[in-house]
């Protein structure tokens, strides 16, 4: 992850060790706090929750100053808000290209597979406060609940791969909990054409990977494929 130029001093520390791997735990919230400021804003809510919003992505945090970053799954929300491009956009992808979709819960990024160091293009759920809308532990987290309808999370990620000559999908889980999985069913009832474009669908951990390293391995997978007839 290359680091917004616009950053200095402390708060550039701190946006090196949230993007750091392996994941560090010492990093404190305060320090992440000031690193929101610098990038967006952060605001207190009337309910004394911190609200931070940055592109379009907004991040509601338990108002703990003295703690310090605990789990990995911190990290991982750290770097999906403060992460992608500074202007998401979602151009129509190119036809007679091969396209990489790497979806789950938080956003889907889509990547031409033949270019080499692309940042791809950033499609974002319709409410940002729903990115993290499973039941989790943490105390530092305030995640909703309930799940942004399919439409209007689907429809711009498939809207941006029309034209696609074949789509190759990596996502994280299996089974209906897959965002991956309830993508290709919501394309096959909503948009068959598209569908059949699809050539392969891989359960990856791309929370733990480079952009540069699922596109090798998207390159990889069409290398060997068998070439599309249309």
């Amino acid at each position: 992850m290359n680091s917004p130029t616009s950053l200095t001093g402390a708060h550039l520390r701190t946006y090196k060790a949230i993007f750091h791997h392996p994941a560090g735990h010492n990093i404190a919230w305060a320090d992440v706090h000031a690193l929101f400021r610098e990038m967006g804003s952060l605001d207190v809510e009337p309910n004394g929750n911190l609200k931070a919003a940055r592109n379009g992505k907004t991040l509601v945090l338990q108002p703990n100053h003295d703690k310090q970053v605990e789990t990995t799954d911190e990290i991982v929300a750290l770097r999906h808000f403060l992460g992608g491009p500074e202007t998401p956009t979602a151009p129509v992808a190119k036809a007679n290209y091969d396209w990489l979709l790497v979806i789950d819960h938080h956003e889907a990024r889509i990547f031409r597979s033949e270019e080499k160091g692309t940042q791809g293009v950033l499609v974002n759920p319709p409410n940002p406060e729903h990115y993290f809308r499973h039941t989790h532990n943490s105390r530092e987290f305030n995640r909703g609940q309930e799940k942004p309808e399919p439409n209007s999370f689907f429809e711009p990620v498939a809207a941006a791969l029309a034209g696609a000559k074949r789509i190759l999908i990596f996502g994280s889980g299996t089974g209906s909990g897959s965002e991956m999985e309830q993508f290709i069913s919501w394309l096959k009832e909503h948009n068959h054409e598209a569908s059949k474009r699809i050539v392969g669908s891989i359960v990856i951990d791309s929370h733990h990977m480079t952009n540069g390293e699922l596109l090798a391995k998207a390159r990889t997978f069409y290398e060997n494929a068998v070439p599309s007839s249309s």
